[in-house]
């Protein structure tokens, strides 16, 4: 079984709302935060003390995406919002307001922008054009999370239906679907690195995989957290993966022998003291950065030993 060393590097306690979404920043030295105040943070992991505010929206953001090359920064809020933030050019800024009830996620695949709604709508923008160019309508309850297989070309999807689907990224359509693949709503879906199986966590508290060479049957399933599971990261090298809960702790697992190898908590570990929302794995120094409705983000050095 893998052996790991966790040491705490850093607390953050910039923001002055619950954070909720986090992005990789310029480079793999930097991240982005985004929050219940609307504010988009970057932070260097070198000087992690030095937040930066960069950006701000009108309302929570939920989700966010960098575009390092573009100089661009996409955040969707609580309203349904998309808002891209020039950071060359304020003039370029665009409030766009196209989903229901909040957007959730963002995928970037090639020259596009994939995001989700609680409408249960899918939505594809042109990056370059800052613009919809087509929207599918996947169920009628919200949309939580997204991920891409490149080699497979697919798309899989969690939603408050119960259901995963997953959609062929060339046609768009929806190609299986993992019904009832938790006991509420899907919150997180990763494929992992090495291309076996999927992931994904959900309000069941539960954690699963799926085998995708199998038509995604189930692998493992784990009642893994006492409340919701809101996020999986990988780490940069694919044996490790961690999950963030409701329940106020970050948990990592060995993604080989599906074994927990780490709570992080409070009082022990000096963690979190509200609900972990997001996870970002930087391949700088493999920190593992977590974020909170304590309105603080905790940077974590994990090393394999």
């Amino acid at each position: 079984m893998t052996n790991i060393q966790i040491t705490k590097k850093a607390h953050l306690t910039g923001h002055k709302a619950s954070v909720f979404a986090l992005s990789q920043g310029i480079n793999n030295q930097h991240f982005l935060s985004g929050g219940g105040e609307g504010w988009v943070v970057q932070w260097d992991l070198e000087n992690p003390d030095l937040g930066k505010l960069i950006a701000k929206a009108e309302s929570n953001i939920y989700a966010l995406h960098h575009f390092p090359d573009q100089q661009l920064i996409v955040a969707g809020n609580m309203n349904g919002g998309v808002h891209w933030i020039d950071l060359a050019d304020q003039d370029r800024n665009k409030d766009i307001q196209h989903h229901q009830k909040g957007v959730f996620d963002f995928k970037k695949i090639g020259d596009n922008l994939l995001s989700l709604g609680g409408g249960g709508m899918l939505a594809k923008w042109s990056i370059e054009e800052r613009r919809t160019l087509e929207s599918f309508q996947i169920t009628n309850q919200s949309l939580r999370a997204i991920d891409y297989h490149q080699a497979r070309n697919e798309i899989a999807i969690g939603s408050s239906d119960n259901n995963i689907y997953i959609l062929d990224a060339k046609s768009w359509s929806i190609k299986h679907i993992i019904r009832n693949a938790h006991g509420n709503s899907v919150f997180t879906v990763k494929y992992a690195p090495d291309g076996q199986y999927l992931w994904s966590g959900g309000r069941d508290a539960h954690l699963k995989a799926w085998v995708l060479e199998r038509e995604f049957e189930p692998a493992y399933n784990e009642p893994a957290h006492w409340f919701t599971i809101n996020d999986i990261a990988f780490h940069p090298e694919g044996r490790l993966l961690a999950t963030a809960s409701r329940d106020k702790t970050l948990k990592i697992w060995d993604s080989a022998s599906f074994k927990l190898l780490k709570v992080l908590e409070g009082g022990r570990d000096a963690g979190h003291i509200n609900s972990v929302n997001a996870l970002y794995w930087s391949s700088y120094n493999n920190y593992l950065i977590s974020c909170s409705d304590d309105r603080s983000l905790i940077i974590w050095q994990v090393d394999i030993q």
